[in-house]
């Protein structure tokens, strides 16, 4: 069956409030750890993780940082309108650019209270930085159907990314009900984030130390990252009757040529993404390089784009090797050091896998396409895993545990 015809009633679970981890545990590499290999459950913690991966694995992690997406602005009356920064404008380049323009930046936003904000009316919001009062205004340029654009503009030498830093809040996850605390700031980051852009963490990462790290490395396991820009759209349910549907959120995506070039060396050893972010950032390369093979032109004056159903259309599937290799060339002949594209892979039951061999990530949604991904690569013993987890009391989503799965 085409995963467009899937229903996502077939991928539910019941999921009671009590298994929610809504505060991260005390030390990171404590969390529980659930291996998942032919056929066999194992129980551990992060901390050992390293026993359970083979030597010479290339593990990819996603380096991308969390911004405090979350703005606070009071009206005059008292009330407050949350502007809830989702991506950039069309007319930057990418998230980078975005996040490093000083002065004022357009940005695509949610707004919580949207209805109490004329469109004339400029709201302000106070913040310090250095002991020094600065003032961010935020302005109504367009509404759109799923969100608004909002120009953000302040005073002060600062790019994007600090303004929000210093005046924004750490965009929590809608199910961690409750307002979030000075210590998320460094929680709700993996301990090698280091891309301004997320606004919701690569969550299997958050687990990882630098002692967790270096157990990898004395085992002669290798370490790389990705840059994937997580969206908000990760934990948008779905709501339609079949996937068909549904559109999938579309994400920023970084990689360096020097990885491109380590995928390649890496060739048949084994592969494992630490996240979901990771693993769709991995599998979009192998279409972008399978469509460059096709056609050379593909990106001539365009950003590199994967849209949600195209990995499912191809005829032609190239080794992994030479998909990445068509990538080196594009980045050599364009003289780029990183490949900067957008991707809306969806990955579901029917997808056939063909960069990585293993998965580290946490717990999912019921109904939700992470979850989807979850049994596109253990099939149905998704559901042996997610009743072992439950009954062994294993803690769910964003500050939950996790697990490493094998393909």
């Amino acid at each position: 069956m085409h995963p467009k015809y899937l229903s996502i009633k077939d991928f539910t679970y019941n999921l009671p409030e009590e298994k929610i981890a809504f505060h991260p545990l005390d030390n990171r590499d404590d969390a529980r750890l659930l291996v998942f290999k032919n056929e066999k459950i194992q129980a551990n913690t992060y901390r050992n993780i390293a026993a359970h991966i083979p030597e010479e694995t290339l593990m990819i992690f996603n380096n991308t940082k969390v911004v405090e997406a979350r703005l606070l602005f009071k009206k005059d009356t008292g009330s407050v309108i949350e502007v809830f920064c989702l991506q950039p404008h069309e007319i930057y380049a990418d998230i980078t650019t975005a996040m490093n323009q000083t002065g004022s930046v357009q940005w695509l936003c949610l707004v919580g209270g949207a209805s109490k904000w004329k469109k004339e009316q400029v709201l302000q919001l106070r913040f310090e930085a250095d002991a020094t009062a600065y003032t961010l205004e935020g302005a109504l340029i367009e509404k759109r159907s799923d969100c608004f654009v909002v120009e953000l503009s302040w005073n002060g030498n600062f790019s994007f990314a600090e303004v929000l830093h210093h005046a924004g809040h750490v965009p929590l996850p809608p199910y961690i009900k409750r307002q979030d605390e000075t210590a998320d700031k460094s929680r709700y980051q993996t301990v090698f984030a280091r891309y301004d852009g997320s606004v919701a963490a690569p969550t299997a990462g958050l687990h990882f130390t630098e002692n967790v790290l270096s157990s990898l490395r004395q085992k002669n396991i290798n370490t790389a990252f990705v840059t994937l820009h997580v969206g908000a759209g990760t934990f948008r349910p779905v709501k339609a009757d079949t996937m068909l549907e549904h559109d999938m959120h579309s994400e920023f995506i970084e990689v360096e040529r020097a990885l491109i070039e380590q995928l390649i060396e890496q060739g048949n050893k084994v592969l494992v993404a630490v996240g979901t972010t990771s693993l769709r950032t991995l599998e979009s390369l192998y279409w972008l390089g399978a469509r460059l093979i096709t056609n050379p032109q593909a990106f001539e004056n365009e950003l590199p784009f994967l849209s949600q159903w195209e990995a499912y259309e191809h005829t032609d599937t190239p080794h992994k090797t030479d998909a990445l290799k068509a990538l080196q060339v594009y980045l050599s002949e364009t003289g780029s050091s990183r490949l900067v594209a957008k991707t809306q892979i969806i990955i579901a039951p029917g997808y056939t896998f063909k960069m990585i061999d293993g998965l580290v990530t946490n717990f999912h949604q019921p109904s939700s396409t992470l979850l989807l991904l979850v049994a596109a690569l253990i099939g149905d013993n998704w559901r042996k895993v997610y009743d072992y987890a439950l009954q062994n009391d294993f803690r769910f989503l964003s500050y939950g545990d996790g697990s490493l799965l094998w393909k």
